[in-house]
């Protein structure tokens, strides 16, 4: 069976190093961390490891994230000889875009739907790891943030929907969440 991965980059720079959003092509990653169902294993790529990365992505039958198709993809295209777009791709973030029309933040999304858990870094400071050569703080900061995405998506494919946080508001809203048949793939991989 064709494995799901789900993943999550980090990167060495931000937009104010290549000139803005519109440059983010230009980020240049750190590491990768990966989780594989069919291995039930966490994985780490590090820059000098993305060929590997490149061969793990073209085997899944599925690549999950959270705003991967607005940031992850876009950065990691230019290390791969294929088009990492072709691949067939969930990011939950769009999803619950389209359910609901607004977006949310990991971190909230997270604290609403696993019990308080939520991140324990943001991306900027993932970069002065980087940049302080404190690779294993980046790493866990990283695979953290797998981890909670794999844990949002095993949720919301359970149980059909996730809790929103409603805005100026401690109520909850339900987001419908139902990808099965959307991407053409067989039914063994939901």
């Amino acid at each position: 069976m064709k494995d799901r991965i789900v993943f999550d980059i980090e990167t060495k720079n931000t937009f104010a190093d290549v000139g803005g959003k519109e440059n983010l092509k230009n980020l240049d990653v750190s590491v990768v961390c990966a989780y594989s169902y069919n291995q039930n294993a966490y994985l780490t790529f590090w820059e000098k490891d993305l060929e590997a990365l490149g061969k793990v992505l073209q085997d899944a039958g599925l690549l999950i994230g959270f705003s991967i198709n607005r940031f992850d993809v876009p950065v990691l295209e230019k290390y791969f000889p294929f088009n990492i777009n072709v691949l067939y791709r969930l990011d939950l973030l769009e999803e619950i875009e389209l359910s609901c029309g607004h977006r949310i933040s990991l971190d909230l999304l997270a604290k609403a739907n696993l019990g308080g858990v939520g991140k324990t870094s943001h991306g900027l400071e993932a970069i002065h790891f980087y940049a302080s050569g404190d690779l294993k703080s980046l790493e866990e900061y990283c695979r953290n943030d797998v981890k909670i995405t794999k844990d949002l998506y095993d949720l919301a494919e359970r149980q059909g929907y996730l809790l929103l946080p409603k805005r100026n508001s401690n109520e909850f809203e339900k987001v419908a969440l139902d990808w099965k048949g959307r991407f053409d793939l067989p039914a063994t991989l939901f």
